[in-house]
C-alpha cells in the first residue's frame, strides 16, 4: 500500500447504524464505520488465521461426513469468506452481515473483484442480518462461530454490539453451536476479561492465540470449544 496516495471515497451511506463509507487509498479498499477505520485489503492475515484457528480446533469429521458448517460474523472486506470458501473442507457457510452497503459492495461494487468467486459458491449465503439478533432468534446450530464485527470485545464499533460479547451474547453463541463447536473471535489485543466471561459461559479449552502484524502489538484470536 502506498501510505501517500490520496484517500478517495468511493460510497457513503446512511443506514440504520450510522454512516459507513467505502475508500480507496492506491490499490487498497478501507472501510470505516462511524469514523472508526474497521479494516482495508492490504493484508488480511489476521481474517484468514481466525477461519484457520476455527477449523483447527475442531475435531475431525467422520469418514462421508458432511463438512463442518461455519457462521462468519461480519462481511468486511471479505477476507475470511474467500479464504473458507477456497477450504474444501468446511460444508455450509453462512456470512451474516447487518450493513447492506458492505453486501452491495461485494455483490455489486467494487469488492466483488475480491470476493466474486466465494459469494457465488454454493455453500455460500450472504444473510442481510444483525449478528447479535442472528444469534438469538434463529434454530440452526453450527460447527464454528468466526465473530469479526468489532476492534474486539473491549472496542466495539457501536454500543449495540457490547450485547455480544455479555453473559447473554456468549449464551446465544454457545446455543448456536453444536456440541464440539468451537467460538472464535477477533480482536485487536487480548482480553483476560473476555477470556473469564467465555469460560464463566460454559466453553472449554479457551485459550488466545497471537497473530503477528506488520507494526504494534499482535492482534489475537479467542478460541473456545462448546462442552456440550
Amino acid at each position: 500500500m502506498n501510505s501517500h496516495a490520496e484517500s478517495v471515497t468511493i460510497e457513503r451511506r446512511e443506514g440504520p447504524y450510522g454512516e459507513v463509507v467505502l475508500r480507496r487509498r492506491g490499490d487498497v479498499f478501507e472501510i470505516i464505520a462511524n469514523g472508526c477505520f474497521l479494516m482495508d485489503t492490504s493484508d488480511g492475515r489476521s481474517e484468514r488465521l481466525l477461519v484457520d484457528a476455527a477449523l483447527g480446533a475442531l475435531d475431525p469429521a467422520p469418514a462421508g461426513a458432511a463438512g463442518p458448517a461455519l457462521l462468519i460474523g461480519g462481511l468486511g472486506v471479505g477476507f475470511s469468506l474467500v479464504h473458507a470458501a477456497a477450504q474444501p473442507a468446511w460444508g455450509r457457510i453462512v456470512v451474516a452481515e447487518r450493513e447492506q452497503a458492505v453486501i452491495d459492495w461485494h455483490r455489486r461494487g467494487p469488492l466483488g473483484e475480491l470476493t466474486a468467486a466465494a459469494v457465488a459458491d454454493p455453500r455460500v449465503s450472504l444473510l442481510h442480518t444483525d449478528l447479535v439478533t442472528f444469534l438469538r432468534q434463529g434454530p440452526e446450530r453450527f460447527d464454528a462461530l468466526c465473530l469479526d464485527i468489532d476492534n474486539g470485545p473491549d472496542w466495539t464499533v457501536t454500543e449495540d454490539n457490547r450485547g455480544l460479547y455479555s453473559p447473554a451474547g456468549l449464551a446465544s453463541c454457545r446455543a448456536r453451536l453444536r456440541p464440539g463447536g468451537v467460538l472464535a473471535v477477533w480482536s485487536a489485543q487480548p482480553s483476560e476479561a473476555f477470556e473469564e466471561a467465555m469460560r464463566n459461559a460454559g466453553f472449554s479449552s479457551v485459550r488466545t492465540e497471537e497473530v503477528p502484524v506488520a507494526r504494534g502489538v499482535p492482534d489475537v484470536i479467542h478460541l473456545g470449544r462448546n462442552p456440550s
